[in-house]
């Protein structure tokens, strides 16, 4: 643990990627793209899971599972969906293998589908054909549906948690009666998605709608979260899209309203997923590795007993396992690092964790009925008395939680500039990064030739912002809206 990280300012992709392994989070898999989420990471990742989903659980929404495999001719049905996911699937073709003298295996050339079958993408279509078999009323109304699985997209260029070929998600679809609902439902997932990045991941996002050329594929409206990384470039956190009537009429799921009357059913459908993981890295990660906001994190404390033999690891466990029980009886996440490892080997690699605090306890500490806490954010050395510990922790959690989220948002706001000119823009974008808020006239012209000229994308459209006066950055013609500019991952 003691080989330092890249220089995060001139090498953040080899930082990331040395943080990811260094911090035991994730490893390659054996086929090309994929990963292997070791038990830190997915520890990381089940706290953000499970605070989401007592989030969705409060607002009514219940869990189900539906199947990996999709028949081809579902996806045939939404032709912009198909479009949209045509690229990155995978298809099964065969059942089965047989033996073979030359080469162990071989495909069994008898065992071809009739249909072939594409694994998971995403679950629109295989959901709304079951919605189709569930929805025959208005009474039916609304389905409030998620579910937690993996989807398989055949990425060309991957990247651990952000990027991979097969990752996990959640992945809700809801059916409704009115457009109007489905409109508030697409929304209040979006300010839940806020809520989850801002209140528990400590990462600041700005809300807005995608352009047309960015929405999802098979949507009316697609609403994002978007956060600005520790390399000043964009991260779409999460989405939430209004599909409108889009899969109701590609799988003809109607019902009967109150009036009698058949309507097509209006649908939602949204998700976050591991790449939460690698988001949380990138937003706070340091020159010593992690640093993990407190209500996620695997460890809130991590115990490290400063002591040279059996003897004195049993007096150090004497001395502080009532307050560890204690701390434990207050929710708190504790693990002891009882290793045969050194001190200083314990600190560097907790460091890298990101462990938010370790509590350091040797035999002067003992002596003086005392020991040590430090602030994983700030470096911070903090003697307290033993009664003391079980009072403040809970107290330095929540400064760190909150301290880091003023970092982030500090972080953003200095890297985010506004522009009066497009050769401006331009010289921002290379030499600066970060975001850049800016009117934009509503054309897909505009929006096309500034990517192709800075390789920067409409991150998001911004609601309620004041547009008398404002002009396009790129045309000079008046601004249907305000922007945020930025390069993405």
């Amino acid at each position: 643990m003691s080989k330092r990280l890249p220089d995060r300012n001139t090498e953040f992709s080899k930082w990331y990627t040395q943080v990811v392994n260094r911090a035991c989070l994730a490893d390659y898999g054996p086929v090309k793209g994929t990963m292997v989420i070791r038990p830190y990471g997915f520890q990381l990742w089940d706290n953000i899971k499970e605070t989401f989903d007592k989030m969705i659980k409060d607002t009514g929404h219940v869990n189900a599972y539906f199947p990996l495999f999709i028949p081809k001719s579902f996806l045939a049905r939404e032709a912009e969906h198909v479009e949209g996911f045509a690229k990155e699937c995978a298809v099964v073709t065969h059942t089965r293998l047989k033996a073979d003298e030359d080469h162990g295996v071989v495909v069994d050339p008898e065992s071809k589908l009739e249909e072939e079958i594409i694994v998971r993408p995403t679950s629109e279509t295989v959901i709304w054909s079951m919605y189709k078999k569930w929805i025959q009323s208005y009474r039916d109304l609304p389905i409030l549906i998620n579910q937690w699985a993996n989807v398989v997209r055949w990425e060309m260029r991957t990247r651990l948690f952000l990027r991979t070929s097969e990752f996990l998600w959640q992945e809700g679809h809801t059916a409704h009666a009115t457009a109007e609902g489905a409109q508030k439902e697409t929304l209040d997932i979006l300010e839940l998605y806020r809520q989850l990045a801002e209140d528990f991941m400590a990462m600041p996002v700005i809300t807005g709608l995608k352009t047309e050329s960015e929405k999802f594929a098979g949507a009316d409206k697609t609403y994002c979260i978007e956060a600005m990384m520790g390399d000043k470039r964009a991260l779409q956190a999460g989405t939430s899209h209004n599909l409108g009537q889009n899969f109701a009429r590609a799988f003809d799921v109607t019902f009967q309203n109150k009036d009698n009357q058949e309507e097509l059913v209006y649908a939602t459908s949204w998700g976050v997923s591991t790449r939460l993981v690698g988001a949380v890295i990138m937003a706070h990660g340091d020159d010593k590795g992690l640093r993990l906001p407190p209500k996620i994190a695997p460890h809130q404390v991590v115990m490290v007993p400063i002591a040279k033999n059996e003897n004195g690891h049993l007096k150090v466990r004497e001395f502080i396992s009532p307050v560890l029980d204690e701390m434990r009886k207050g929710g708190i996440r504790i693990y002891e690092d009882w290793s045969d490892n050194s001190p200083g080997f314990k600190f560097n690699e907790w460091e890298m964790k990101g462990v938010p605090l370790r509590l350091e306890v040797g035999p002067r500490d003992i002596e003086s009925g005392q020991a040590v806490l430090v602030r994983r954010d700030t470096g911070e050395k903090i003697i307290l008395e033993k009664n003391m510990i079980t009072e403040q922790a809970p107290r330095l959690l929540e400064e760190i939680q909150k301290g880091l989220f003023k970092q982030a948002l500090a972080f953003r706001e200095k890297n985010t500039h506004e522009v009066s000119s497009y050769s401006n823009f331009r010289d921002t974008i290379k030499n600066k990064g970060g975001f850049i808020r800016c009117g934009w006239d509503g054309t897909q012209k505009t929006e096309m030739k500034i990517k192709e000229d800075t390789n920067a994308t409409i991150r998001c459209i911004l609601n309620n912002e004041d547009l008398s006066g404002m002009k396009c950055v790129y045309s000079g013609n008046p601004a249907k809206h305000v922007v945020i500019y930025g390069k993405a991952y």
